[in-house]
């Protein structure tokens, strides 16, 4: 059975010596794991079915992530063309979302860092609408206090309660076990109680 494919045995049978399995594979896993494969020897129509399920998601994790719908338009592109690039480092029979969101994540984290970022920015785009009163304060303040959170804490935010992504995708993007996953989540969550309630002081 080919790399990554999950499977559900439904009989086994001996005969001859030989042991023959019945099992359902899941088709979407072998499309998927086709697409890859295809994808990988220079199928542009692979690739792009593959991508497009991502560029949505990729588009809001950038803009959570800046602030800057230029930027996070910019970043995709970047990071569409690192995929297309690296596809061979993509795992036959991996789902292409964690991977590719993984680039964006990186990309957004490198662009953070650059001097143009802190220094050459001219001003923060408009916040998306909110209702008004004190939604709106309330709003503006989680915002404020989410930007201050270092790189990685923000992003498991923004990709768990933002994007709403399981633990295990959230994993699976950043490079990390799910344990370490929920851990940092917690932490994460707790520093922005603290950020909110110094504020509220």
């Amino acid at each position: 059975m080919p790399y990554g494919l999950e499977s559900e045995i439904l009989a086994t049978k001996v005969a001859g010596g030989r042991v023959f399995i019945s099992a359902v594979v899941n088709a979407a896993q072998i499309l998927n794991l086709d697409l890859v494969t295809r994808a990988q020897a220079g199928d542009d129509g692979a690739f792009t079915a593959l991508l497009r399920p991502a560029i949505a998601p990729a588009y809001r994790l950038a803009g959570a992530m800046l602030h800057d719908a230029n930027a996070a338009e910019d970043i995709v592109q970047d990071a569409s063309l690192k995929a297309w690039r690296k596809l061979d480092q993509l795992k036959a029979g991996a789902q292409m979302q964690p991977w590719f969101l993984g680039i964006v994540a990186n990309e957004c984290r490198s662009a953070r860092r650059t001097r143009w970022w802190s220094v050459l920015r001219l001003s923060d785009p408009e916040p998306p609408p909110v209702p008004a009163g004190d939604s709106m304060a309330a709003f503006a303040d989680l915002r404020s206090a989410i930007r201050r959170l270092r790189h990685r804490r923000r992003l498991l935010l923004v990709l768990h309660w933002y994007l709403d992504l399981p633990v295990a995708e959230i994993a699976a993007i950043t490079g990390s076990s799910e344990d370490a996953v929920k851990s940092e989540l917690s932490r994460a969550v707790r520093q922005l109680r603290r950020l909110l309630g110094a504020g509220e002081a």
